[in-house]
């Protein structure tokens, strides 16, 4: 079956009383026996691939038939009936996020490689869509669930811990729920980063994240910040949490850690790219360059970092590697490999640019 994406959106199923369909003019294998004058056993055999079992007369009739009638035959119906769907599930959080973008490019991939279709549900993070996709994929008899977590809330991760498919959950892990898991190092990456801008020379750092709530990629990162801040004692440590669109908060946050530290080398690190853009847009408005007046670091590596001012230094992670590394995991259980839950972690790449200058 061919690697392609369906995104199923919520308004197509949400319809109460959608419109009759039109009466389908498609035809059907039994349009094609007749057209070639043979059985439906015969075109069930072609189909298949058995074409040594037919004659080179019969053969001719049925391309033919198929050729003149537009015949496309029904992947869906044909896997069914071998008890295989090849469907992979795929949950989103938000399709809108870099990070979920990427990711779903090495998912694509690695769907292609083993023969599976993907089944995309973008939630747009509104609670009551987790459910319903995980009642949906059941019904397109889905034989596994790859769960892109970014930016879901709690009560739908909770959701999932219902589901008895096979799952595998990228980036974030759910609270007592025994489940592969791929995503970054995040304690190797926030270390990686942190250590890089004390040899920068800044004696001041603000770690700034959304709020922690459960989230183990948050908590994890700003763990290992503090974590190595201690070995330095010389240098102020700080965190805040500040949520997105939260604007007045993150710009006064951003000011008072600037105003707090006069005289110091200063950096902002941010935990993640969506809230990155948020921080650049903060400091332009308050009036703060980052490469003089203050450093700064995102975790996500974005497409505009390197054209904004003196460019933004990032935490790149490998999301096309973690994306096909989530499918194959899946495709594991789904064969019936029995191994231990575990959790495949890939390491982050600092690129450094002018925003942690010296």
């Amino acid at each position: 079956m061919p690697a392609l994406i369906f995104a199923l959106r919520c308004s197509h199923f949400q319809a109460r009383n959608p419109p009759m369909a039109a009466k389908s003019t498609r035809p059907t294998i039994s349009d094609v026996a007749k057209a070639a004058k043979t059985g439906k056993t015969s075109i069930s055999r072609y189909l298949n691939g058995e074409k040594h079992l037919l004659s080179e007369a019969l053969l001719a009739r049925i391309e033919k038939a198929i050729a003149d009638l537009d015949y496309r035959p029904s992947l869906m119906a044909r896997s069914l009936k071998r008890g295989r769907t090849r469907l992979i599930g795929l949950i989103i959080a938000d399709i809108t996020n870099p990070y979920s973008v990427n990711v779903l490019s090495g998912i694509e991939a690695a769907c292609r490689d083993k023969g599976f279709t993907p089944l995309v549900c973008n939630t747009n993070n509104e609670v009551n869509q987790e459910q319903h996709y995980l009642d949906l994929l059941r019904s397109y008899q889905v034989e596994g669930i790859v769960v892109n977590a970014v930016g879901m809330r709690e009560e739908g991760l909770n959701r999932l811990q219902q589901s008895a498919l096979p799952m595998v959950l990228i980036d974030r892990k759910i609270p007592d729920f025994a489940c592969d898991v791929v995503g970054l190092d995040n304690t190797q990456a926030a270390t990686t980063a942190t250590e890089h801008l004390i040899e920068q020379g800044f004696e001041a750092i603000l770690f700034l994240s959304e709020p922690l709530g459960m989230v183990n990629t948050r908590r994890e990162r700003l763990n290992a910040f503090h974590a190595t801040l201690a070995r330095y004692p010389g240098v102020v440590a700080q965190n805040a949490e500040v949520p997105l669109a939260e604007n007045t908060l993150l710009e006064n946050t951003l000011r008072q850690f600037h105003q707090q530290h006069r005289g110091m080398r200063k950096a902002v690190m941010s935990a993640n790219g969506a809230l990155t853009l948020q921080v650049a847009r903060a400091l332009k408005r308050i009036g703060l360059n980052w490469g003089s007046d203050i450093g700064l670091l995102g975790f996500d590596e974005l497409e505009w970092a390197e054209l904004a001012g003196v460019g933004i230094t990032t935490l790149k992670q490998p999301t096309w590697q973690i994306g096909y590394a989530a499918v194959e995991q899946v495709v594991r259980r789904i064969e019936g490999v029995t191994e231990p839950i575990r959790e495949h972690v890939f390491s982050g790449e600092l690129i450094v640019r002018g925003s942690t200058a010296r």
